[in-house]
């Protein structure tokens, strides 16, 4: 709420010509309660002439009268018939033209003793301009041999109160500026290490592609478990069948063939290896057999036939002999009784030679 010229004055006038109570003009006035209760007592304010608010356009009448009327109601500022010029913007401060040689002496003094503050700051604070500023700090000036670091303060040129704003200011700003350095510092660091990581695998991964294809220990030993896990499993599905016994026949001693061994005993079919324990070899173990039904009980074997007697083969038959070509009959010799040759006598061989000749 926007409080009234002069509020002491008016407070004064309130109370000497309405009915209005304390805690209404406090709060119209913007005053404690027993501040305008002291008022009242003249113990402040003594000898103060009242302000009407009336005549200043500040309170209307009929407000005046409808808050004595109702105790808990609050006054209302009334609308100002003149138009309120806005404050001016802070602007340059005014140096007077006594002083204004001496701020050189308070721009040394600054740059010496806080470094932190900006050319804007500074500027604001004793009223001159950043070229004065620049020239003391790179010691250009015109009038640089007899520039004497000297407080602005002692000179007159600023309060203590605006000094000491502005160099917390300049601090909060330098710490921000510090911590916003670290974060980026922070940030490259996480960056860098990131990019160093990525260009690590992909030259670990670029080197396991090219290298060989190396044979793992286990990869030998994995396939013979597989192999006899597989023979294990059609072994323990199988049925065994009878043994067969071989045929014996008694020796004949022929200069041919020698005569055969005697059969011995029926083999008993071996029981078939246990399966290796998972997990023995360096390989994967092997893949796990699918439930087979139990095996049906093996046949009783079956008796063996008589043995049958050794015959010994056939000898070939052996060849007819050529028959002899008739003699050609010359012209003018005398035809012969028979034609046919006498039959030569057969010679006994190797084979026919033990057999008796047929009759």
């Amino acid at each position: 709420m926007t409080q009234p010229l002069m509020p002491k004055a008016t407070a004064v006038w309130l109370i000497e010509n309405t009915a209005l109570s304390f805690q209404q003009i406090a709060d119209f006035c913007g005053l404690h309660l027993l501040e305008v209760q002291s008022i009242a007592d003249d113990e402040v304010a003594i000898g103060m002439v009242g302000f009407d608010p009336v005549a200043n356009g500040q309170l209307a009448k009929e407000e005046i009268e409808r808050c004595s009327a109702d105790p808990d109601a609050k006054l209302e500022m009334a609308t100002p018939s003149v138009v309120i010029p806005e404050p001016k913007k802070k602007g340059p401060r005014y140096t007077p033209v006594a002083r204004r040689q001496d701020r050189p002496d308070a721009i040394s003094w600054m740059l010496r003793n806080f470094p932190e503050l900006s050319d804007g700051q500074i500027s604001r604070l004793i009223g001159t301009t950043k070229p004065t500023i620049n020239g003391v700090r790179d010691r250009t000036h015109w009038n640089i041999t007899s520039i004497k670091p000297r407080d602005p303060v002692s000179l007159g040129l600023c309060s203590r109160e605006d000094l000491a704003a502005a160099i917390e200011q300049a601090r909060r700003a330098a710490e921000h500026a510090a911590k916003r350095a670290e974060k980026e510092k922070a940030r490259r660091e996480k960056a860098a290490a990131e990019q160093a990581a990525a260009e690590q695998a992909a030259a670990e991964q670029a080197a396991a592609q090219a290298a060989p294809p190396a044979d793992p220990a286990g990869a030998v030993d994995a396939a013979p478990q597989a192999d006899t896990g597989g023979a294990d499993v059609q072994q323990q599905g199988a049925v065994p069948s009878a043994p067969v016994e071989p045929a014996s026949a008694a020796p004949v001693a022929t200069p041919a063939e020698p005569a055969p061994a005697a059969p011995g005993p029926a083999a008993t079919p071996e029981p078939p290896p246990p399966a290796p324990a998972f997990g023995t070899g360096f390989g994967a173990p092997p893949p796990a057999a699918p439930a087979a039904a139990e095996p049906a009980a093996p046949a009783a074997p079956q008796p063996s036939p008589a043995p049958q007697p050794y015959v010994a083969p056939e000898p070939p038959a052996a060849p007819e002999p050529a028959a002899a070509p008739k003699p050609v009959p010359l012209p003018g010799a005398p035809e012969s009784d028979s034609q046919d040759p006498a039959p030569a006598e057969e010679t006994p061989t190797d084979e026919t030679a033990g057999e008796p000749r047929p009759e």
